[in-house]
């Protein structure tokens, strides 16, 4: 018998078997320079959470899984300093447990830091500077408040959580789906974006969930050409996804 497969007798027909798949944690791989992925967590959804490694303090992009393959691999690198949460959807029931394992600050945009009360954290208005070469910014739409994270290295790497999301390798939108917040202000949103950066500091996106449409990338590339080509005028009548 596979060791990752549970059979049990239902008793309902003559030995009939049900299989429950038991998979495995897998190991945070690396993705970019200084930049991990989680696998998919269950308890966001299956969002995606990345850790960023630096020399001021490592940062947590939204809650990761607890299991003891990541929480090993949290205190190989040295753990995190501060825990970034982009939305609601990023936070797990486990965030408290987070916190107290790894003494991390945790950084969430104010309208979202009410659904944390058990949770020592800082709220930001507008934006949030954690180092020098990262911020936080308020981006909101997909939920009140929805938030990005900049990273000034590799040529701009931009962590999105639901804000945009793959729908190709190469293919990057923002999603209408039942829980949108308000579709308007997030593509006011993405319209500012294209504001602050250009190409030359927006290299890369790292969304916060759907990444199985990157097909193993993890990232997508040229971010800021891929942004400008959306048609913000014909989104606005999109309708709802899922």
């Amino acid at each position: 018998m596979r060791p990752d497969l549970d059979l049990k007798y239902t008793g309902n027909l003559p030995e009939t078997l049900v299989i429950h798949s038991q998979k495995k944690p897998k190991q945070p791989r690396s993705i970019l320079e200084n930049v991990f992925a989680f696998a998919p967590n269950r308890d966001t959804l299956g969002g995606t959470s990345y850790l960023i490694l630096s020399n001021s303090g490592n940062i947590l992009v939204d809650c990761p899984p607890t299991d003891a393959i990541a929480l090993q691999f949290l205190q190989d690198v040295g753990g995190a300093r501060w825990l970034f949460l982009t939305h609601r959807g990023g936070i797990s029931k486990q965030i408290s447990q987070i916190q107290t394992d790894l003494g991390c600050e945790v950084i969430v945009q104010e309208q979202e830091a009410y659904l944390i009360p058990e949770v020592n954290k800082t709220p930001f208005s507008d934006s949030f500077t954690l180092n020098n070469n990262s911020y936080g910014f308020w981006s909101p739409g997909h939920s009140p408040g929805s938030s990005c994270l900049y990273w000034g290295e590799l040529g701009g790497v931009l962590f999105t959580g639901r804000h945009l999301l793959p729908e190709s390798p190469e293919a990057i939108a923002p999603l209408r789906v039942a829980k949108t917040f308000h579709w308007s202000k997030q593509l006011q949103s993405v319209a500012a974006l294209l504001s602050r950066f250009d190409c030359e500091n927006l290299e890369y996106i790292c969304p916060g969930a759907n990444t199985g449409f990157l097909r193993g990338k993890g990232f997508i590339d040229r971010a800021y050409s891929r942004l400008s080509q959306l048609d913000l005028a014909a989104l606005e009548t999109k309708t709802i996804l899922f």
